[in-house]
């Protein structure tokens, strides 16, 4: 199989996969964005003061029903850690769970991996929450208050919505006046979310809330937020997904893993290679999943699954957001804390799952839905995707939008026509320089035989004349002897 038909597969794997797990993106992501409008940060806040197990129960609870980006996510954990909330709440808590225990998370796992991974995912997120706010505890107060301080004292613009850095030397940064003041934002997601909450008036009856068809728009709003500034990660870990199980041969995995394996030793070392690869991978939440998919059907151990999934909130940006957020020494602190919870809960739901019988062969998945049902599902739902998008940006904004798009998708086509040409002329030259330098070598190597053949040849004369002079040094050495006696 060619190098480019290997690559046609990969993608085709990865769109595959962004087919089946559609419609579940659409309703994870409409639950998101409806508790980010009816639930808010000061109502979490209240609740998460202390580090007992009981606000860890309720951090935890807040972050289920809560973002699934974790940018966001640990955006959010810094407002609320901000307001008072204790670390072991905020970050043990909160921030653990609103990445990796959420509704749409579950969804993609159980679609392309099966309810065992899912039962799983929730399990070994409760040990990996335990095991930090274990070790947050052990961390001296002073640390967390000094990081506090840096909170407040943080320079640098962030994000008027969300929290999050909103740099003016990066692209995706929206610098816009709202109420006569410059506002930034990480992106024009949450842009409209800071624009419909100032513009909306103030929440009285929650019940109220649920009905009004004002709050509903915010919720929409709040979901195209999320799609805003997840899409690029669930694209990417598709895309990866695809092209690793194309391109990879099995041969490499197979000692990577170890497959075949068992043991203590076995699982742990899974365990840590898996967040390796995770904090490599560079892709967060549910961007992970199908790499997960991967991993697992090519013999890396069942815990070390949700390992590898736990890692998303270690990765180099985020490890850098924890920097900028509270200084080097928290964030280092969050970055030891968070490896060691990943692969301790690997470790534990890989035996927990071995002891009650609920680990799946190796590499068999069975959740995936029936194809009939998928396309049902995503036509359903996809509708409702578009009713957000036009509920968040407008009739008019879409409506140009779609006139726009085929001048874009032909400006697309162009330019993967010029790059594939481009790539062919590329071939062409790498094919043409490949062949002269064969022929060059072959043409060059009559001349270096024969040079060789005369080499050998005049060595072997060389050594013909020393063994000669050896042999008449020899005779006159003798002859000499029997003079010598002689004389005697």
């Amino acid at each position: 199989m060619s190098i480019i038909t290997s690559l046609l597969h990969g993608i085709g794997l990865a769109i595959g996969m962004a087919w089946e797990t559609w419609w579940a993106l659409v309703l994870g992501f409409t639950l998101t964005g409806a508790v980010d409008e009816f639930v808010t940060e000061r109502q979490m806040s209240r609740y998460l003061g202390d580090d007992g197990w009981r606000e860890v129960g309720l951090g935890t609870l807040f972050g289920i029903a809560s973002s699934s980006c974790s940018f966001s996510a640990i955006a959010t954990a810094k407002t609320l850690f901000k307001k008072g909330a204790s670390p072991v709440a905020s970050f043990a808590a909160f921030q653990f769970a609103a990445t990796d225990l959420v509704v749409e998370l579950g969804l993609v796992m159980w679609i392309l991996l099966g309810w065992q991974f899912v039962a799983a995912d929730f399990a070994g997120g409760l040990v990996a929450v335990a095991v930090l706010a274990l070790v947050f505890r052990r961390v001296p107060d002073e640390w967390f208050e000094r990081a506090r301080r840096h909170v407040y004292e943080l320079d640098g613009a962030t994000c008027a919505a969300c929290g999050m850095d909103a740099s003016p030397d990066d692209g995706e940064t929206v610098t816009a006046k709202v109420d006569d003041e410059t506002r930034r934002f990480c992106c024009s997601g949450c842009e409209m979310v800071y624009r419909n909450r100032e513009s909306a008036p103030s929440k009285t009856d929650p019940t109220e809330e649920l009905t009004s068809l004002e709050a509903w728009t915010r919720a929409a709003t709040s979901t195209v937020k999320e799609w805003d500034m997840l899409w690029k990660d669930i694209a990417v870990g598709f895309l990866i997904a695809g092209l690793l199980a194309a391109l990879v041969p099995r041969t490499w995995w197979t000692t990577l893993f170890s497959t075949g394996g068992s043991g203590f030793l076995w699982v742990a070392s899974n365990s840590v290679i898996a967040v390796l690869i995770g904090v490599l991978t560079f892709v967060c939440s549910v961007g992970n999943v199908p790499f997960a998919l991967v991993l697992w059907q090519n013999g890396i151990a069942f815990g070390s699954v949700l390992a590898f999934i736990f890692a998303d909130l270690i990765i180099p940006p985020i490890v850098n957001a924890y920097r900028r957020y509270y200084g080097a020494r928290i964030a280092a602190v969050l970055f030891a804390a968070m490896f060691v919870a990943a692969v301790v809960a690997g470790i534990v739901v890989h035996y927990l799952f071995s002891g009650l019988d609920l680990v799946p062969p190796q590499g068999a998945v069975g959740g995936t839905a029936p194809s009939e049902y998928t396309v049902v599902l995503n036509l359903l739902f996809t509708p409702l995707f578009f009713a957000q998008v036009t509920a968040a940006y407008g009739t008019e904004r879409v409506g140009d939008a779609l006139v726009a798009l085929p001048g874009v998708v032909g400006d697309a086509l162009v330019d993967v026509r010029r790059a594939a040409g481009h790539v062919a002329a590329a071939l062409r030259i790498a094919g043409g320089a490949t062949v002269g330098l064969v022929r060059g070598l072959v043409d060059a190597a009559r001349p270096l035989r024969r040079a060789a053949a005369n080499l050998v040849r005049a060595l072997g004369l060389v050594g013909e004349a020393f063994r000669r002079f050896g042999g008449a040094l020899a005779r006159i050495v003798e002859k000499l002897r029997e003079a010598y006696r002689t004389l005697r």
